[in-house]
């Protein structure tokens, strides 16, 4: 399977850079450098993977990941913003407005093509669908079931909630979600109170308690 990629930068240096390695290793390979020009090309190629940077000439690119994550044919597409900015409220933005990932420049490409990979690679389909009380969780369809609601998800939310229902009460570290989850431990700690925050405004408070100094639990 060829998987597409959406370059999204107005560096001509970052889009040939990430180009180049990708192209390399066998990935379909879009560049666009406005975020307008993103949001139609995305529409149409429905791309795997997302490289978006925060600044952009026309529109900001939290606005942009804002607008594809409304998007239901975006759903299952990674996210994963680039950008020089490496401040803590930057980050939290790009994760609350729906992003898998935030990396600050300079890019690490080995770093990267790894990441891409293991979000590329995770298995979510060793059980189809977990039942948890009001929640019903299909790996298959990408979605949730809320009290006879279908619910979709961005994908990083779907995986995280998939992830702590599959062993409902059992305390997970928090590296080993982040392990897991985002195939990386090195990943701010912020990035799982962004997404558990999200889940809990969509799902409900006590759908997911939070152990002090430990980590998550789904309260099944």
């Amino acid at each position: 399977m060829e998987y597409k990629v959406l370059i999204v930068d107005d560096e001509e240096d970052i889009r040939k850079l990430l180009s180049y390695n990708f192209e390399k290793e066998g990935y379909a390979v879009y560049m666009v450098s406005t975020g307008k020009e993103a949001f139609d090309l995305a529409l149409k190629i429905v791309p795997d993977i997302i490289f978006l940077d925060v600044m952009l000439p026309d529109i900001d690119g939290i606005e942009i990941c804002e607008m594809m994550r409304k998007q239901p044919t975006l759903n299952n597409s990674y996210i994963l913003f680039l950008s020089a900015r490496g401040e803590d409220y930057s980050q939290v933005a790009g994760y609350r407005a729906g992003g898998d990932d935030y990396i600050v420049k300079p890019v690490r490409m080995r770093v990267l093509l790894h990441k891409v990979k293991a979000f590329l690679d995770r298995n979510t389909d060793a059980v189809t669908k977990i039942e948890r009380h009001s929640v019903v969780l299909d790996n298959e369809r990408y979605s949730i079931m809320k009290d006879g609601k279908e619910n979709i998800i961005p994908k990083k939310e779907f995986e995280l909630l998939s992830y702590l229902m599959s062993a409902p009460d059992k305390v997970f570290r928090r590296e080993e979600i982040l392990s897991s989850v985002w195939g990386d431990s090195t990943v701010s700690d912020r990035t799982i109170d962004v997404h558990v925050r999200k889940l809990r405004e969509k799902f409900g408070m006590g759908i997911i308690r939070t152990v002090k100094g430990v980590g998550y639990r789904y309260m099944g």
